[in-house]
């Protein structure tokens, strides 16, 4: 079973994406396990603070490393962690070859950033992995947590209806998928490519791959490179 311990300010903001479709089945399945934890709940301040000023004098708000020991802490008394995981934008970006990886580990803590981040010493004796989803700032690390899960949890057997759909996604062989046609064969005129009418199952492989490598070569041609 893969575990997830997302540390948040805002746990509603996790509420809807893990309730529905793929997540939810394997939740339901007994694929999965997402716990959601409030840091304002290990604040030890009478307010539930769980962030402040910088030092410095540097415009925002930081969050405290106090509540986030003592949640880390706490979860790790109970059981051993695969990675302590940082979601920001000041970290490598995502790659399918690094969430293969992830998937086939058991437990992760999450924790989501929020403001101008959390404090460098957690970083520096916590956190075992930094993880960003692309070259841009969004307002927390709950969004990036959640699409993380999502991602991972795809991959485990059993979660999709079709284990081998996940095996020929975009990334997966560093080529973006080919395009995918469905009933009507003939809509407005449009044709659906004969290739994919024939039964020929080699061609219809043949064709699929040219036509990844065309559509990466257009747009990803990045991708080519590696």
């Amino acid at each position: 079973m893969l575990r997830f311990d997302i540390l948040t300010l805002h746990p509603q903001l996790l509420e809807g994406p893990f309730a529905v479709s793929i997540i939810n089945r394997a939740i339901e399945r007994g694929l999965v396990e997402i716990h959601i934890h409030n840091l304002r709940d290990y604040s030890t301040s009478r307010q539930k603070q769980a962030d402040d000023y910088p030092f410095g004098g540097a415009a925002g708000m930081v969050m405290m490393i106090q509540p986030i020991d003592d949640c880390i802490t706490k979860l790790k008394s109970e059981r051993k962690y695969d990675e302590i995981i940082y979601l920001c934008p000041d970290a490598p970006v995502l790659k399918q070859a690094e969430v293969n990886k992830l998937s086939m580990g058991e437990n992760y803590i999450l924790l989501c950033g929020h403001y101008k981040g959390i404090d460098q010493r957690v970083r520096d004796h916590f956190i075992t992995k930094e993880i960003s989803i692309g070259d841009y700032v969004l307002s927390g690390g709950e969004l990036p947590a959640a699409i993380l899960v999502d991602a991972m949890v795809r991959l485990i057997p059993g979660a999709i209806s079709d284990a081998t759909s996940a095996l020929t996604d975009s990334f997966q062989d560093a080529l973006l998928s080919p395009p995918v046609y469905t009933r009507p064969a003939e809509y407005k005129g449009w044709k659906v490519p004969e290739v994919l009418m024939n039964g020929n199952h080699k061609l219809i492989e043949e064709w699929l791959h040219e036509q990844a490598i065309e559509k990466t070569k257009n747009i990803r041609p990045d991708l080519l490179d590696l």
